[in-house]
């Protein structure tokens, strides 16, 4: 592997709290949309919930020694809302005193921290009122991206606003896979629009307070859609896919408008009433750096739509069909593995948007059948190919600043519950015992090589 990187390129790792942290209950913790999901028969694999995860809540000393081992400079986390303002508004001294905790232990063993504001834990008490479907939710998410900042401003550099906002909206409210599995078409589009103006407003609130060193930036999950062939009904249909996944966010955050066509895929489902005059002025506020999250391209056909009807359709519904993977290795999530499409994703982004600020890749990772030995070859040529990948991009004038590796931890991989292992380090669920596996060891070595 060609090992070059420019000059202060950082090496992390990535986690996120209802993932890990468990301890739903704790110290004045509020449910989560993810908690009322989770107690639905059916919703998540194995009736798994977010507890215990990995403890990492009672643990979270011992976790940070494995971030210490490993050798990285970087350490991207989320914050749990409901843990900090149990109901979305009040706040909690118990949450805001744990993650003052975290970040001084982290400051401690030089290790910059990544704060996320919002990696999917809506707290319940907000749903109840209309969640993400609700333009004062937005305004809610500002309050509490003031406040968490205000508390933490002067131990943490880097605020990232929101995490994948297009999970949240389109597999939340739209497919219902996700909390708060809701089958809607015009909710799931104002929650789209409602998570951007969210983030807009938290950046405004959060600049007028900062510090000059601060740095404020969203991530966003990035698959490619590639037509299966290069038939003029494959290609519209691939540019559908990509309207709805990356342009619905990309374009009002870099390019200063809404997604054309987007509309005009959805007629008869949506009037677009939630956007209100000056919104797109608020979204597309200048960021310091933008987190590109990547695990594996999508490669679309042309198809028919399940509903004739355009009002009958739901957001889900564009005419496409994204099942037939190409002929590659697969991970085993069924995922394909083609690092070429990082190198797409980061040097797409970078033509489409001039003046992009920089970028991270933010999470990038795989899951395999463990292995007893957990000697996980593949996960190490995954990760391999995969930094190279990123590497070829900064080659290519990509504004590259680092790469974050998911995920430190096993954990609770969404409605997947724990069946499916991310981690660098091995997590018997039972015990809580960490084992760290051969891929550890790789990238600390790999790590250790850049220096």
């Amino acid at each position: 592997m060609t090992t070059s990187f420019p000059p202060g390129f950082r090496w992390g790792v990535a986690t996120s709290a209802f993932q890990i942290e468990g301890a739903i209950r704790s110290d004045g913790r509020g449910p989560s949309i993810w908690d009322t999901f989770a107690a639905v028969p059916g919703a998540i694999a194995g009736g798994d919930t977010g507890e215990p995860a990995a403890d990492h809540y009672h643990r979270w000393r011992a976790d940070l020694a494995l971030l210490g081992d490993l050798g990285v400079d970087s350490y991207r986390f989320s914050v749990s809302w409901p843990r900090i303002q149990p109901d979305g508004r009040r706040a909690e001294r118990r949450g805001l005193d744990f993650y003052r905790r975290l970040v001084e232990a982290l400051r401690e063993q030089e290790i910059e921290p990544f704060l996320t504001l919002y990696h999917w834990d809506l707290p319940q008490a907000l749903e109840d009122d209309g969640g993400w479907r609700s333009r004062d939710t937005a305004s809610r998410f500002a309050d509490y991206a003031a406040l968490v900042h205000e508390e933490l401003g002067d131990v943490v550099d880097h605020w990232t606003t929101l995490n994948e906002p297009y999970p949240c909206a389109v597999a939340g409210y739209g497919e219902g896979r996700h909390a708060p599995g809701a089958r809607e078409g015009h909710g799931a589009l104002a929650a789209a629009h409602h998570l951007l103006l969210g983030h807009g407003l938290a950046v405004r609130a959060m600049r007028s307070q900062a510090l000059p060193r601060h740095q404020f930036g969203i991530v966003l999950n990035q698959s490619p859609a590639i037509p299966v062939t290069d038939s003029a009904a494959d290609a519209a249909a691939a540019a559908r896919q990509d309207t709805l996944l990356r342009r619905q966010f990309t374009d009002p955050l870099f390019g200063g408008r809404y997604a054309p066509g987007l509309a005009a895929m959805f007629d008869g489902v949506s009037d677009f009433s939630f956007r209100h005059d000056g919104d797109l002025q608020t979204i597309a506020a200048p960021l310091d750096y933008l987190g590109v999250n990547y695990y594996y391209r999508l490669h679309v056909a042309d198809a028919p739509h399940r509903e004739p009807d355009p009002a009958q359709r739901t957001v889900t519904d564009i005419g496409v069909d994204t099942t037939r993977l190409p002929d590659v290795p697969r991970t085993g999530m069924g995922w394909p593995v083609e690092p070429e499409g990082l190198i797409e994703a980061l040097v797409g982004l970078h033509n489409r948007y001039p003046g992009l600020p920089p970028m991270y890749v933010t999470e990038n990772g795989c899951v395999y059948a463990d292995r007893s030995d957990l000697a996980d070859y593949e996960r190490i040529s995954f990760l391999s190919e995969h930094i190279e990948a990123a590497r070829t991009a900064a080659a290519a004038g990509v504004d590259l600043r680092g790469y974050f590796c998911w995920s430190l931890l096993d954990n609770f991989e969404w409605a997947h519950g724990y069946q499916h292992r991310f981690g660098l380090v091995h997590v018997d669920y039972a015990t809580q015992q960490r084992t760290p596996r051969a891929s550890y060891r790789w990238y600390r070595d790999f790590i250790a090589a850049q220096r």
